[in-house]
């Protein structure tokens, strides 16, 4: 059960307006940083004198600790109150950035960027599960459109922003404009955002499934990351490996025994649930591969400066910002199935597109009409996505849900990160080499829109009707526990809820059929 803070909110009111706007700032600091970057690698590179494993460092540092602890932290929203964790987290990657900003090394910045994870591991999900939690059910696929369109443009712009940052001063202002984006959100969740949690969860968090969690992903990540340097056969890279998989195997089984998962075994007996699972995986590791390449290319290849490489990929940004919102309101009229395998083929078509990006290219004619394709595919699929996922879950869940869904998100592009390189066949500083790129650049482009086919065929197995609204069946209920709840004192009561400290009206208490109440 998923206690609120206070009435549902409204699509439209003032309410709803700060906890979209607060939400949107929180996500989209995190989705732009992970975009950000991108464009600034061939000056971080350059400055610190990084190499190709360095560059993938840089970005898989942050996406280690992000993809690792995502998990606990919506747990810890969901235990210790959604707006308290998503606050920490919000300060915490403020912080982090800042150090960003300051390092003086590659083994420094990489070091700020695991921190700056931790940070985006805590804020991420926090800022779904408020929606989630805080939206009324017939406004929350609405809610979660606007969401998922406004924090995809963050992750969109992030290049043209990176780009512009590079060329006023230095990549270190990439970072160190979070912030005074962290003080701004912080300050609006505390004014608009109402807090909540779930009263069901009474054990401890699953630290240990978070520790082995962390050290599965490291390890794999590592064994990928220096199997190209060292060679497969190097002492690091099979122990790296070895560890890794061992690690990931006992998380599975810890989390069908403890009283507490971080991943809620239940929520996989949900075929729809596994199926957008599934299909986030695979399209947001060839998106993660795509954007790590395509500024590359860009600046390597076809000689554009940082912020002309950030301004082609504007027209993303321009349809999310139109069709996004209107895609999650589709969505939930007529099923999210057909939006969810049609937009990861027109993500593959536009990166086929992409194949005519190479020397000599104009933009007109190579650039444009890929990323005005690879931007409708996105615009169809994120947000029905999204709020598929949180659909086929409980509500009691939403904080788990979510964490599970940004998680393999995170992982999908972690993973794409660190074999994609090696797979198009960039070792060293090849990067810096325009024909070796290009040539790794087409062979990554048929991989990743192999994978984005991967995820509309499996998003056949959803559930058209997940999105539909409960009916309302207010005459059929009566507040008030059950008399085995009273037998056993564990009925929530009205008051203050014993995990966020809300206080409140009878919202906390079980909404119970009068059938039920009669039945039992």
């Amino acid at each position: 059960m998923s206690t609120p803070a206070a009435e549902e909110v409204r699509w439209g009111s003032p309410v709803a307006r700060g906890v979209l706007v607060t939400t949107i700032l929180g996500s989209g600091m995190a989705m732009l940083d992970g975009t950000i970057i991108n464009v600034a690698l061939p000056r971080i590179g350059a400055e610190l004198g990084a190499d190709i494993a360095g560059l993938q460092w840089i970005l898989d540092g942050y996406l280690l600790a992000l993809a690792a602890l995502i998990l606990v932290a919506g747990s810890f929203g969901d235990r210790y109150g959604r707006r308290k964790v998503f606050t920490i987290g919000v300060l915490w990657f403020g912080a982090a950035s800042a150090l960003c900003g300051l390092a003086q090394s590659t083994e420094m910045l990489v070091a700020a960027r695991v921190l700056q994870g931790i940070g985006g591991a805590l804020l991420t999900p926090g800022s779904l599960a408020i929606i989630q939690a805080s939206f009324a059910r017939k406004d929350r696929a609405r809610a979660i459109g606007a969401w998922s369109g406004l924090s995809g443009i963050a992750a969109a712009v992030g290049p043209l922003v990176g780009g512009l940052l590079v060329q006023l001063w230095s990549w270190r202002l990439a970072f160190l404009i979070n912030v005074p984006l962290a003080v701004l959100c912080v300050w609006m969740a505390r004014k608009y955002v109402p807090e909540s949690c779930d009263a069901q969860m009474n054990g401890k968090p699953d630290v240990v499934g978070a520790v082995v969690s962390a050290v599965g992903l490291a390890g794999v990540t590592a064994a990928l990351i220096e199997a190209p340097v060292r060679g497969v056969g190097d002492p690091l890279v099979i122990g790296a490996a070895v560890i890794g998989l061992a690690a990931l195997a006992g998380f599975v089984v810890t989390q069908v025994k403890v009283r507490d998962p971080l991943v809620p075994p239940d929520l996989f007996a949900n075929r729809t649930f596994v199926a957008s699972n599934l299909l986030t995986l695979v399209v947001y590791a060839a998106l993660g591969g795509v954007m790590m390449l395509m500024v590359l290319q860009l600046q390597t290849s076809l000689g554009y400066s940082p912020t002309e490489s950030g301004v082609a990929g504007l027209p993303i940004t321009v349809i999310m910002l139109v069709l996004s919102a209107r895609s999650g309101k589709l969505a939930q009229r007529i099923g999210p199935r057909v939006q969810l395998v049609l937009g990861p083929m027109l993500i593959a078509a536009g990166m086929l597109l992409l194949l005519r990006v190479e020397p000599g290219a104009s933009y007109i004619g190579a650039v444009l009409p890929g990323v005005v394709v690879f931007g409708l595919g996105l615009s169809t699929v994120v947000a029905p996505v999204t709020a598929t996922v949180l659909a086929a879950s409980a509500d009691r869940h939403a904080g788990a849900a979510s964490g599970v869904n940004n998680a393999i998100a995170r992982t999908g592009s972690l993973l794409a990160v660190a074999v994609l390189p090696a797979v198009a066949g960039l070792t060293g500083a090849s990067y810096a080499d325009p024909t070796a790129l290009t040539e790794g650049w087409r062979t990554a482009l048929w991989v990743c829109a192999g994978l984005c086919v991967l995820g509309g065929v499996a998003a056949l197995a959803v559930d058209n009707g997940v999105l539909r609204a409960e009916p309302d069946t207010t005459p059929d209920l009566e507040l008030g526990p059950t008399v085995e709840e009273l037998a056993r004192d564990e009925s929530p009561h009205p008051g203050e809820c014993m995990h966020c400290g809300v206080e409140g009206p009878p919202t906390h208490v079980v909404p119970v059929r009068k059938s039920d109440r009669l039945a039992g």
